[in-house]
């Protein structure tokens, strides 16, 4: 049966009688209103550990000025089941100021640079210092010995990556690929924000990101007009692009006709909900 703590010292304890069994201790760190992709992030962390452990916390941090950190779903009840039967020993659901007290909350922050610099980051500044800050205490706090995040957040997933080695934490790092809707749409907690035609709609954003594939592995290496097509295809679908870049996978920077290894990073507003999603593969 799961446990479910509130408090940074009792979840300490709690992870402190495992360590001293020899367990294993795995972790999928969440913002609630949990769906079936970050149901994987635990069973896969169950593959992996002797103990999986969770968090659901609503970083404020990580909420630009505008954004929906008030309207953001808070469901732990609901999440609480989903996480018991999917196995799950142990939830940590802290307040606020449990994770900022009132005194230390401008006292640090941690701050990730260059891969932070482009697409979301661009378009919402500051909130990958946010992302990175909110980790780096909870990694403090539960030390895991392994992580896991969904590739949906790709970009976010790069930082975490470039955080955990240059803080040199001894953290394994483990990336699970991303659930999606039958009509291909990625699952997000903001899919919540979409009316049924909007949700219907939506899915040309993953149609879009195949496409593109398609035509790069087909060997079309102007990639400005596929990105000025999959834009002009988002809008007629309803959309409010943001970006569609092709990268390097490894560093997130715009892709050349000689680079192989590459993902294709989209984000575009629908209605009221801002939508992300990629698509990562070798051309060969």
């Amino acid at each position: 049966m799961m446990k479910t703590v509130h408090t940074i010292e009792a979840l300490r304890k709690e992870i402190h009688q495992q360590r001293s069994k020899g367990k294993r201790i795995g972790f999928a760190p969440t913002m609630g209103n949990l769906h079936e992709g970050h149901i994987t992030l635990i069973k896969e962390g169950l593959k992996q550990s002797d103990v999986m452990v969770s968090s659901v916390f609503v970083n404020p941090t990580q909420f630009g000025e505008g954004e929906d950190f008030s309207d953001y779903p808070r469901t732990l009840p609901q999440d609480q089941e989903k996480l018991s039967a999917a196995g799950c020993h142990l939830l940590f659901a802290p307040a606020v100021d449990e994770m900022y007290p009132e005194d230390q909350d401008t006292w640090a922050k941690v701050v990730v640079t260059e891969v932070t610099s482009r697409h979301c980051g661009a378009s919402r500044p500051g909130h990958f210092d946010g992302v990175s800050t909110v980790v780096t205490k909870l990694f403090n706090i539960v030390q895991p010995d392994v992580a896991l995040f969904g590739k949906k957040d790709f970009q976010q997933l790069a930082v975490i990556r470039r955080m955990t080695t240059a803080l040199c934490f001894d953290i394994e790092i483990i990336g699970v690929d991303t659930v999606r809707e039958d009509n291909g749409l990625a699952m997000s907690s903001r899919n919540g924000f979409l009316s049924a035609d909007e949700k219907h709609r939506a899915a040309t954003l993953y149609q879009c990101l195949c496409q593109a594939k398609k035509d790069i592995q087909n060997g079309n290496t102007d990639f400005e007009s596929i990105r000025t097509r999959s834009n002009h295809t988002l809008q007629q679908a309803g959309f409010e692009p943001d970006y569609f870049t092709i990268c390097r996978a490894d560093d997130l920077e715009r892709a050349g006709p000689n680079d192989h290894k590459l993902v294709i990073l989209a984000a575009a507003r629908m209605g009221k909900a801002r939508l992300i999603d990629n698509i990562d593969f070798s051309r060969g």
